[in-house]
């Protein structure tokens, strides 16, 4: 990118091709040593310390990645578990498919940073029609999501492969949004403080995974209901999934009329041709450096893959009830948003790697405790002492996870290139997420 700023008189016909030129001279390269990073301190740590626009920035993004994770936790966690009364568990796996344009869409991130109009801007010309659509299906299948379920189930379920394409396609336009977001993330906010788009991705996505998952779930729920809401019990819950979509939907549209009315996105005539930008995507991969940080991603949770993956379970099968791994979660949460902020102040004034590094060492104590944690299990069942062993273990792994996310993609925000941002952001997210890495936090699943 200094490069690329050092040479604006270069006669390439794109940005991309600009790039292309750079990486292939002799004099560029990224295998040589580094220098130090310089640690600098920023005047600039504090939320309300950001310049006024910044500030607002930032909250759009929350606000955006959150409408984001609102479908995925429904994809991922609420209508499986609502499924079961309907489909057998290898139908419900055909229904995790819808999942899948998360991890995919690497493939078509090029064509969101090269296809878009100048009246509109290079990000608003894909998330303002994208959540219009997100928008008008959630009212569909709102309106009909009960009926779809049992027809799911009907016919030894041969009609869940329907109701899996309607959400795949509503998971399909959020992982597109994502994409548009990651980019316009990397201009919205001034660079000094870009690590802020990791802790609004962070903040905006856990809390719509939230709202849509343990939330929602718990609303559903006749018990939680009729213990807490009502005098009178009932068999339903005091919110259905049909009247969450219906709700949500109208919000998708509410605010993408307030984004489109009132905010406006900074003209450029920088654009790039769609094959240019897979080229430039292939040009990174090919540098040395990128593969070491790709390696490293796709290694980085053996230590503590266990620890994710199980830890819980065999806590369960101990005898430790839902209820009190409910609690847990419920618990945990608000530790998860706030660590995120402060993770996002700590990659300001250090550098998000060696923050990453800290915090990686830290899992891997966070997995070993875990571990004791279980096999310190009491033999008279579950007691004060125990939960709050158990609330307290949970706490400090979910802060190391966060901690690593936050900085790494905070990182991640700080190499990679505005014009191609959303391929760059996505090429390098998709291997956090990858399914043969597994997720960092619970964040994009």
């Amino acid at each position: 990118m200094e490069m690329r700023r050092k040479h604006p008189s270069l006669e390439s016909p794109t940005a991309a091709t600009q790039t292309a030129a750079l990486i292939g001279s002799e004099r560029f390269s990224l295998d040589n040593e580094p220098p130090q990073t310089p640690i600098t301190s920023s005047s600039n740590t504090s939320f309300f310390d950001l310049p006024r626009q910044d500030r607002r920035n930032f909250l759009l993004l929350v606000l955006l990645y959150f409408l984001q994770g609102i479908p995925m936790g429904l994809a991922s966690g609420s209508v499986p578990f609502l499924l079961k009364p309907y489909l057998s568990y290898g139908q419900i796996g055909v229904f995790s498919l819808a999942s899948y344009p998360y991890s995919l869409k690497l493939l078509w991130s090029p064509i969101v940073d090269a296809v878009w109009s100048p009246k509109l801007g290079r990000r608003k010309s894909w998330i303002l029609p994208i959540q219009v659509l997100s928008g008008l299906g959630m009212l569909y299948l709102g309106s009909r999501v009960e009926k779809m379920m049992v027809t799911a189930g009907a016919s030894d379920g041969s009609g869940v492969w329907s109701f899996t394409w309607w959400w795949f396609s509503l998971v399909f336009l959020c992982a597109t949004q994502d994409i548009a977001v990651d980019g316009w993330a990397l201009t919205l906010l001034s660079p000094q403080n870009l690590s802020y788009a990791s802790t609004a991705q962070t903040v905006g996505l856990t809390a719509g995974h939230f709202m849509s998952y343990t939330v929602f779930l718990a609303f559903n729920s006749p018990d939680f209901a009729n213990r807490w809401f009502r005098k009178v019990e009932s068999d339903q819950g005091v919110m259905t999934l049909g009247g969450y979509l219906t709700f949500w939907g109208w919000v998708y549209l509410a605010v993408t009329l307030g984004l489109a009315l009132l905010k406006k996105e900074e003209k450029t005539k920088d654009r790039d041709g769609i094959t240019d930008v897979y080229k430039s995507m292939l040009g990174i991969l090919k540098l040395k450096n990128i593969q070491s940080i790709i390696i490293i991603h796709l290694i980085a949770k053996i230590g503590f893959q266990a620890n994710d993956a199980v830890t819980n379970l065999k806590l369960i099968d101990k005898g430790f009830s839902q209820e009190d791994m409910a609690l847990t979660v419920l618990i945990d949460f608000p530790f998860e948003i706030s660590l995120g902020y402060y993770a996002g102040q700590w990659s300001t004034t250090n550098p998000p790697i060696h923050v990453w590094c800290y915090a990686f060492i830290g899992r891997l104590v966070a997995a070993c405790v875990a571990q004791v944690v279980v096999m310190i299990f009491p033999s008279n069942g579950v007691q004060p002492w125990y939960l709050l062993t158990v609330i307290l273990s949970h706490i400090f792994s979910t802060f190391t996870s966060t901690v690593m996310f936050v900085a790494i993609s905070a990182f991640h925000a700080k190499i990679a290139d505005p014009v191609i941002g959303g391929t760059y952001m996505t090429l390098l997210a998709t291997y956090v997420t990858s399914p043969f890495a597994l997720p960092y936090p619970n964040l994009h699943t």
